[in-house]
């Protein structure tokens, strides 16, 4: 055994790539402004939070394969927890002055957080597969890849009906889905591992849902209503985005319990 920091055969940094990792902040503002940098590594570690996000969801779904509701609940926890740290990095990005945003949003253009692949990855694996989405990122190879197979393979939700109908519950209709987690939610005992996956399903869509709206609040904090980057309407757009559910009859289903 080595002593510490003498001749390691493997390095923190080596192990983390941290020389690597903090070498990928490259402001574009000149001079550079403060706020920048801050705005780059707050997005950066968004993608790596929906990287591993992505990783917990993908394996859920092999768990419900096999049935191991159990196991895929594990990775659902962390799911769960990854979204509450999400929604509140936000708050980070409203502690840069609003003039000192303004001093390199410019340089963006066309560039705009609507093209985050992995988000609207995200948003597919999840059960919100929209083919209009799709199209936006038609002229992007890397994006349009990936994307494309998210969208024509099985999703969270698929996966969740899935497996509640190998276990003959009823799921033909929206109606019998309904009904089927009301059953559920009323015998949390005789189903502890699928109140518990609903119930984290749940609190998955809400953790989105709560990051879309701090969202809306913050752009409308630091730039009022003016225009997206990308060309969009800014918070006006990200308002009409508020309604998306992963899980609508999760939802539906507490109005009849």
């Amino acid at each position: 055994m080595t002593n510490y920091g003498e001749k390691p055969t493997l390095s923190y940094n080596e192990y983390l790539k941290v020389p690597e990792l903090i070498g990928l902040q490259k402001t574009l503002s000149e001079p550079v402004s403060h706020d920048e940098l801050l705005f780059i590594i707050i997005h950066q570690t968004y993608e790596l939070w929906f990287k591993q996000v992505l990783h917990e969801i993908d394996a859920s779904i092999g768990w419900l394969r096999e049935d191991r509701a159990f196991r895929a609940n594990h990775s659902l926890k962390t799911v769960a927890a990854i979204g509450k740290v999400v929604v509140s990095q936000i708050h980070i990005l409203e502690t840069m002055a609003q003039i000192g945003f303004l001093e390199f949003r410019d340089k963006l253009n066309p560039a705009s957080g609507f093209q985050s692949t992995q988000f609207r990855e995200l948003e597919f694996v999840s059960g919100a597969k929209d083919d209009q989405m799709l199209k936006h990122f038609a002229d992007d190879e890397f994006a349009f890849q990936r994307l494309t197979k998210r969208f024509n393979q099985p999703s969270l939700a698929d996966e969740f009906w899935n497996l509640l109908q190998r276990k003959d519950f009823k799921i033909g209709s929206n109606d019998e889905k309904v009904q089927t987690i009301v059953e559920i939610l009323t015998h949390p005992e005789k189903y502890a591992d699928f109140f518990i996956m609903q119930d984290l399903l749940i609190e998955h869509d809400e953790n989105i849902a709560l990051w879309r709206y701090n969202h809306v609040l913050m752009v409308e904090r630091m730039l009022g209503m003016k225009r997206g980057t990308g060309g969009s309407e800014g918070a006006g757009y990200l308002r009409t985005t508020l309604s998306k559910k992963f899980f609508p009859e999760l939802w539906e289903a507490r109005t009849y319990l």
